[in-house]
């Protein structure tokens, strides 16, 4: 009688088994490993803006202060975009008929605000404080880099768990007086744990790593 399967089934079948095995088991293993990457992440990815902001040459040419264009980071969870009415309170005088601003002042006198595109993306599921984090010492550069170096503003950070908890169980290693949040070039006069230490003290920083400060 001739067999019901062929002498090959058996290695066919169990390379089948083999393969659904593998798929289970290193799909969400590749899928869990690109989440990090770049790629996922938006890291060193230029974000094209609806208007021409060279933040080079307002924040290190002119001295412009991060919280001039986003004060909403000492006293909200958002930093914020500033409204075209901050860009023309010095584009009413500078620039005024530069070609490159002609969005600007359209926005302005029509009444109609920028649609900024975002650089820094959170989950929705992940709860974000920027008042907290500069109340406690935690600098622009910190998260965001030296924008003053940046012609287009980019992310550089990957923001994911794994990072942020990096800094949330070793505070003391970001930590910098308040009035040096926004300076893009400070340096400490001491090792930075010992003034990371003194400084979470003075400022009452606590190392929190449980899911509820993040997951809300």
């Amino acid at each position: 009688m001739k067999p019901l399967f062929s002498r090959s089934a058996n290695s066919i079948y169990w390379l089948a088994i083999g393969a659904v095995a593998t798929a289970i088991v290193g799909l969400p293993v590749m899928l869990i490993a690109w989440a990090r990457t770049p790629y996922a992440t938006g890291e060193q990815q230029i974000v094209e803006q609806p208007i021409k902001f060279d933040h080079r040459h307002h924040v290190r040419d002119d001295g412009v202060d991060c919280l001039y264009c986003h004060g909403g980071a000492t006293r909200a969870p958002y930093a914020g975009v500033p409204a075209t009415s901050t860009c023309m309170s010095c584009h009413n005088q500078v620039w005024t008929d530069s070609p490159e601003l002609a969005a600007v002042r359209k926005s302005y006198f029509e009444g109609k605000p920028i649609h900024w595109r975002r650089v820094h993306r959170l989950p929705d599921f992940v709860f974000f404080d920027h008042s907290i984090h500069l109340a406690k010492g935690v600098g622009c550069v910190t998260c965001h880099g030296r924008v003053d170096r940046m012609a287009q503003v980019f992310a550089v950070a990957p923001l994911t768990m794994r990072w942020c908890l990096d800094c949330h169980r070793a505070p003391e290693r970001h930590l910098r007086p308040l009035d040096q949040i926004t300076a893009m070039e400070w340096t400490p006069d001491v090792p930075q744990e010992r003034l990371g230490r003194e400084l979470a003290t003075q400022l009452g920083v606590r190392s929190i790593d449980d899911c509820t400060a993040c997951h809300r």
